[in-house]
């Protein structure tokens, strides 16, 4: 099983000027016990239901870069990008360009976006919910095609790309993995059936499990080998006391059910001593659990 880690919050690194030193040294540290993929949110404002909205937050795509930068190994994504808030068009030369100077370390995490109070306090549209399914999947597309060495135009109905030249290509082959997030059955799924590499589910074991089968019957519909996909999963239920064996088996009632790998958090006021202390010793110990198969 490999282990993720996402960074939702940034009010432990004392203010601005702490930021920028502590989340390098949080991302030193996962990488160096084994981390394999770092992440970000994709807000500009924090969640309200997590924290008050005037809290500190990143831009997502800038906060990679400078990962990247102090990093060697890390996979990078966010966790994920709103289609709402970039062109698809830019966000594919984005995305290529923090995979080119990470030397193929990018991957590209995508979602409908939710967040209506960023939305208006930033003036960014904020169309309703199936328009944004729809532009979803066409950018999705567009990403797709920009990646595939295809410079043509592309004609959608909500974009029209005269040339979509990308230019350097990414350096992942063949493309950066596109990791589709959400649990909604009827589209989100779908969608991850359809076009991604990987998804990210919410809930505990009991709760995912439904939802790997709704993804397995609409890959059964699309002719699709669930095997394909990596079934991504938040692991947050940690009691602050967890011992090695506590976190071993939560990371395995998630394995039971096909996840391959579990996203933790960074939690508390010192993620970087949380992390080394909760899931350091057990790092050997996730690496021998195998997923059960997911066909």
């Amino acid at each position: 099983m490999e282990l993720d880690l996402h960074i939702s919050r940034f009010d432990w690194a004392g203010g601005s000027s702490g930021i920028g030193p502590g989340v390098s040294d949080l991302a030193q540290r996962a990488e160096a016990i084994g981390v394999r993929t770092l992440s970000f949110m994709d807000h500009y404002f924090q969640m309200d239901w997590m924290a008050p909205a005037e809290d500190p937050m990143l831009e997502g795509y800038t906060a990679l870069g400078f990962v990247a930068g102090r990093t060697e190994r890390l996979r990078l994504r966010l966790l994920v990008t709103g289609v709402t808030y970039r062109h698809p068009g830019l966000l594919a030369k984005a995305v290529t360009t923090l995979d080119v100077l990470s030397g193929g370390r990018a991957e590209l995490g995508i979602g409908a976006a939710w967040y209506e109070r960023e939305h208006r306090g930033l003036g960014v549209p904020f169309p309703p919910l199936a328009e944004r399914f729809e532009r979803l999947e066409e950018a999705i597309q567009i990403c797709l095609q920009m990646w595939s060495g295809d410079n043509g135009a592309y004609q959608g109905q909500h974009y029209q790309l005269e040339a979509t030249l990308c230019s350097p290509p990414p350096v992942s082959t063949p493309r950066p993995r596109i990791l589709i997030g959400g649990s909604g059955e009827r589209k989100t799924l779908r969608l991850v059936a359809q076009y991604a590499d990987a998804c990210n589910l919410f809930g505990g074991p009991d709760e995912v499990a439904p939802k790997i089968d709704v993804l397995r019957r609409h890959c059964d519909a699309l002719g699709r080998d669930i095997s394909e996909i990596e079934v991504t999963a938040m692991y947050r239920e940690i009691p602050p006391d967890a011992s090695v064996d506590d976190v071993v088996r939560g990371a395995e009632d998630f394995a039971n059910i096909g996840v391959s790998t579990v996203v933790t958090g960074a939690m508390g006021d010192n993620p970087g001593d949380w992390l080394e202390s909760t899931f350091g010793p057990a790092m050997d110990r996730l690496a021998d659990i195998e997923a059960a198969p997911l066909n």
